[in-house]
């Protein structure tokens, strides 16, 4: 696992093997930010990173440029490591918070330009995730979500879906807050 873009570009990432996580591989995460480039400048970028595990995009979005990043995960362990990494590597903008993600989401006030959330592919509430973030107004006006699910999974169509891109076993959908659209 490693950073692939900005200020760490090429740094591996060496999480502890007992965290309780699936990490986006490398090639995916190349892949989803191929896509996301075309569509958002992330420096100074306020991001959310639900089910962060090992805080694989938390750290990625730092090193690209983000001006704050709130990373939430309900295990300690995982909390603890993005905290100690992000320290490590002087990157002042990451603050990560042990959390239930779905009562993050219900109680949360702030707005975010992208949030990215992975959940476990078996979690129930998933395929309601997308719902519970724009009824909670997480995102501003042009803001993107990436739910990251597997392939397999049914997903129910939300009005902000721009599209959906499969990479094997994962697939990443791509929505877009926009207050005047079909929402």
């Amino acid at each position: 696992m490693r950073i692939i873009g900005g200020s760490h570009a090429g740094l591996r990432l060496q999480p502890p093997t007992s965290l309780p996580v699936r990490p986006t591989t490398d090639m995916a995460k190349e892949a989803l930010f191929n896509v996301l480039q075309h569509h958002m400048d992330f420096e100074g970028t306020d991001v959310l990173d639900l089910c962060a595990g090992t805080g694989n995009m938390t750290l990625e979005m730092a090193s690209r440029g983000a001006a704050r990043i709130t990373a939430v995960d309900i295990h300690f362990k995982c909390i603890q490591y993005i905290n100690d990494t992000a320290k490590k590597l002087d990157l002042v903008a990451v603050k990560g918070v042990r959390a239930d993600v779905l009562k993050f989401i219900a109680s949360c006030r702030d707005e975010f330009d992208f949030i990215f959330a992975d959940p476990p592919y078996e979690m129930s509430q998933l395929p309601d995730i997308p719902r519970r973030i724009f009824d909670g107004g997480l995102l501003k006006p042009g803001g993107w979500l990436v739910l990251e699910h597997a392939t397999t999974r049914k997903i129910p169509i939300h009005p902000s879906l721009v599209q959906t891109r499969k990479y094997g076993y994962s697939s990443f959908s791509f929505y877009q807050y926009e207050p005047n659209g079909s929402q």
